[in-house]
């Protein structure tokens, strides 16, 4: 394989790491890395490259699967551990499709296999690089707060769905996490450049009676059934070219799932009453804030549906799990409503604000807006200080978790754990067990992310005995 003759490009200078053990192979990702305007360090072993990124910061991965030391997959682990959130690419001769689609679901960049086409590296590699021209800082423009890692993680597969105009997205995660919000963030990506922007439609599953889900999705025909008085456009031709956002997709009915799974496989539909077929030219974003696997189980969703939307997913975390972007949320929520009550501008106590952050939030950020709101009501115009609401922070002490640095009991004994801790220790144990000790398999049987169990094993380490040795080895 020849590299493409190119001149550098004059866009902004980055660094890549090149990670594999093959030299004509590392020599070619070099020069491409080069071609498109950047620097390489190659590395031959995850020895050196330990020691690269432990005295460099890189802005791009390209990283090999099989190394004379290990694997590509486990050293893409440890970046993320040690907060390395640069786009990273796979390359490998020996392709494993479980592998890796797990490393995009954990915010991989791009797999791809040996021997690859050099333009196709090259495409990569400016749509990483055109990635790293959005710094944290603007996604503030949409509320979307990420500083904590694992908010980074969704940051990185939001740019790459963007950069994917043609994938199917399937946001999970609790109610009140913001999975519209990152459907929207999705949409405006992928259609920054366009203009006029294409349509943003979004379908409330849960708000529409189970009879006109068809009507209103597809459309209808004048005459087609009764109160049809006009034709009438669907959703999907509203959303043509564009987005067509469906939330909360558990609650849509199982005799429409099987006409969803036909638009999503031949991109087809048909008003109800009509003969003639159209084209739907755009993107669809599916969310679900029940475990769709289990659903599944239970007879509630379509097993066919759920294999075609789950093929890019974003699990969003509970604001519990990302409580380091909470003084930022409340920032900007205590902004945006103070602009809408035009008046000034509060802060929060910091002794308010480590309650806050001590508190499980079961909401999230919709409990967390709903909180502020109502305190921001109750305080007086004159107060610079916002008055959290009495009664919430009552029962918010009542509740609150232990914090970083407060003595606590004996590891291992009862009462070293808080009630809610000693309930959810006892859950992570049963879904082990009952999983054979696969962590993968328990975390998706919790409803949690794979790496928020991995998290929990690593802070109550009792639990890792319910764990089978084999998963247990693999993910460490």
């Amino acid at each position: 394989m020849k590299p493409p003759e190119k001149q550098p490009s004059t866009g902004p200078k980055f660094t890549a790491l090149i990670l594999d053990d093959d030299a004509v192979c590392a020599a070619l990702v070099a020069d491409l890395v080069r071609a498109e305007g950047g620097d390489a360090v190659v590395c031959g072993s995850l020895a050196q490259a330990r020691a690269a990124i432990s005295t460099k910061t890189f802005d791009l991965f390209t990283l090999d699967y099989q190394l004379p030391d290990g694997r590509g997959n486990t050293f893409y682990y440890e970046l993320r551990d040690a907060g390395q959130l640069a786009p990273a690419i796979m390359l490998t001769a020996y392709p494993h499709v479980p592998v890796a689609v797990e490393l995009t679901r954990d915010g991989l960049f791009d797999y791809l296999t040996k021997p690859f086409e050099p333009e196709a590296l090259s495409t990569r590699f400016r749509q990483a690089v055109q990635s790293l021209k959005y710094p944290e800082a603007e996604w503030g423009t949409l509320s979307f707060v990420a500083r904590s890692a694992p908010m980074k993680a969704v940051q990185n597969l939001i740019r790459q769905a963007a950069a994917n105009p043609a994938a199917t997205v399937l946001l999970t995660g609790e109610t009140g996490t913001g999975k519209d919000l990152v459907a929207r963030t999705i949409h405006e990506r992928t259609f920054e450049q366009a203009s006029p922007k294409p349509p943003f439609v979004c379908m409330s599953c849960p708000t529409l009676p189970s009879e006109m889900f068809e009507a209103e999705l597809f459309g209808a025909e004048k005459g087609s059934y009764t109160g049809a008085y006009q034709q009438r456009p669907g959703l999907a031709e509203a959303a043509e070219g564009g987005t067509l956002f469906l939330d909360e997709i558990s609650e849509m009915p199982m005799v429409l799932q099987a006409k969803l799974l036909q638009l999503l496989e031949s991109r087809v539909y048909r008003r109800i009453g009509s003969t003639v077929s159209r084209l739907f030219n755009g993107r669809i974003i599916a969310a679900s804030n029940r475990v769709l696997p289990k659903e599944v189980e239970q007879g509630r969703f379509r097993s066919d549906l759920w294999y075609r939307l789950d093929v890019f997913s974003i699990s969003l975390p509970p604001l519990r799990e990302r409580t380091e972007d909470l003084p930022e949320i409340a920032g900007t929520l205590l902004a945006q409503l103070a602009s809408k009550y035009q008046r000034q501008p509060v802060t929060l106590k910091p002794k308010d604000l480590a309650i806050l952050q001590s508190y499980d939030f079961p909401g999230n950020i919709r409990e967390l807006r709903n909180l502020v709101e109502r305190s921001l009501l109750q305080t007086p115009l004159e107060e610079s200080w916002l008055q959290i609401d009495p009664v919430w922070l009552a029962q918010a002490r009542a509740r609150a978790r232990p914090q970083p640095g407060a003595p606590l009991p004996t590891p291992g004994s009862d009462e070293s754990l808080s009630p809610l801790e000693a309930q959810e220790q006892a859950m992570i144990k049963q879904a082990l067990q009952k999983e054979g000790g696969m962590i993968r398999r328990a975390a998706s049987e919790l409803g949690l992310s794979h790496q928020a169990l991995l998290r929990r094993l690593k802070k109550w380490p009792e639990l890792r005995q319910y764990a089978n040795s084999a998963s247990a080895e693999e993910e460490s």
